[in-house]
């Protein structure tokens, strides 16, 4: 299987689970916009770091398994991983964590005694 086909499943599957999450918590979608964010930072990291890895021999692709486009010399297939990491991360936290209810209602307070200022 090529990096490309590889990819093609997990990004599914996050895309697959941030779906979900987008349906089942409306509210989530307010964790998208910053991981939108975060997802530039990591793009940027990873567009520098890989290059470097790649540079320096000590990360090595198999030419026949790689789509031929590169950032760099850092082949595209490796920057699915952090945009499975921005979809897929707020999908899982906003599945797992309790959003609070509607706060409670104040209780009901005894009308002040006779005699006795409000």
């Amino acid at each position: 299987m090529s990096y490309l086909g590889l990819n093609a499943v997990f990004l599914g599957l996050a895309a697959l689970v941030a779906a979900v999450a987008l349906w089942r918590r409306p509210a989530a979608r307010r964790l998208y916009a910053a991981s939108a964010l975060a997802l530039v930072a990591v793009l940027v990291l990873t567009a520098v770091f890989d290059n470097i890895m790649i540079g320096v021999g000590l990360v090595a692709y198999d030419p026949a398994l790689i789509s031929g486009v590169f950032v760099g010399i850092a082949p595209v297939e490796d920057f699915a991983y952090p945009v499975a990491a921005a979809l897929l991360l707020p999908a899982v936290w906003s599945l797992l964590t309790e959003h609070p209810a509607a706060p409670p209602a104040a209780p009901p307070t005894a009308p002040p005694a006779q005699g006795q200022d409000a």
